[in-house]
């Protein structure tokens, strides 16, 4: 742990034209006093730390020392690619493994480049979650995690409709899907797309799996993603939409469904709108999007989802109708 710890200290120095002892101690999330333990320990070990006294002091490295020990192991590596990710490294129990690897990275610039990586870090950031959700860390993503890297099979408790399923995977990749991880993984001869927090127990086995050369993992969650979203819209429904509610449709439901219906409607009608037979996941769904859209849209089948819409703006313009808001 030590020794980690002082590689780490001449790897911040060497990045660093100084840093003080408060700073080293916070980066390397000790005291000040094991701090100076430390530097005196790399004095001794002919590594040339020279502590600049006074109320701006510090501590440096002298006469251009460069340490070589900035070699990148396999985690840092691969926790390095995924460096823009913070939340997934986290969650994934790969943030310690980034911060070394950006750490022997910057180290290993030269003097006026080593202010790349904070650069990057201010102009670039991924949030991956949606708005008005507060992601909860899978408790067992670390552990399938550990096995999609190293190509371990995975024996797990699946909870599905209620039930406990036990299945033995091939983890083959993770996706981080609006704050939602998924798993993709082989079950015998078929692919499967499994949601991590839905894992009641994870066993991970000592037995290698021999990856299929020819999965890729972007191709095949772009078609189960394609495929899942064209299993839920089932139901159809028929539109007629102003040119306000004909841009609005697609932010108000499906994308794809949207776009679709647009592409196969005819031309506007003599008033300017639209006529578009829209794939739904249910009627009750349809319901909540529909009312987004208010006079901009207008429901002609089915018959049951126009009374229901018709009465909720019937209801909304009796309340807008009152002479002055009720107190």
């Amino acid at each position: 742990m030590r020794a980690a710890r002082l590689i780490k200290m001449v790897l911040l120095l060497q990045s660093r034209a100084s840093m003080t002892g408060a700073e080293l101690a916070d980066r390397l999330e000790v005291s000040e006093r094991t701090v100076v333990r430390d530097v005196l320990a790399l004095s001794e070990a002919g590594v040339p730390v020279y502590a600049d006294r006074g109320r701006v002091g510090g501590y440096r490295l002298i006469g251009g020392y460069r340490t070589r020990l900035t070699g990148l192991g396999r985690s840092e590596a691969e926790a390095l690619f995924l460096s823009g990710v913070p939340s997934a490294l986290r969650e994934m129990g790969l943030a310690d493994a980034a911060s070394a690897a950006r750490l022997k990275v910057s180290a290993a610039l030269l003097p006026e480049l080593s202010d790349a990586a904070d650069g990057a870090a201010q102009r670039f950031h991924l949030d991956a979650p949606g708005w008005y959700h507060e992601p909860t860390p899978p408790q067992l993503l670390p552990t399938i995690a550990d096995a999609v890297w190293d190509d371990r099979r995975i024996t797990g408790r699946y909870r599905r409709s209620g039930t406990e399923v036990e299945r033995t995977l091939e983890p083959y990749g993770l996706v981080l899907k609006a704050g939602v991880w998924y798993l993709a993984a082989r079950v015998g001869e078929s692919w499967r797309v499994y949601r991590v927090d839905r894992f009641a127990a994870i066993t991970r086995s000592d037995e290698r799996f021999e990856r299929d050369t020819s999965f890729e993992l972007p191709d095949f969650w772009a078609k189960q993603a394609q495929q899942f979203l064209r299993s839920i819209l089932q139901t159809e429904i028929v539109l007629r939409l102003s040119e306000r509610g004909a841009r609005q449709l697609p932010h108000a439901t499906d994308p794809l469904a949207a776009r679709e219906a647009m592409a196969a409607a005819a031309g506007p009608d003599e008033q300017g709108w639209m006529t578009v037979t829209l794939a739904v996941e249910t009627l009750e769904v349809a319901y909540e999007q529909l009312l987004g859209l208010g006079p901009e849209c207008e429901v002609l089948q089915p018959l049951a989802l126009r009374e229901r819409v018709a009465a909720a703006l019937a209801r909304a313009a009796a309340l807008y109708g009152e002479r002055s808001p009720r107190q």
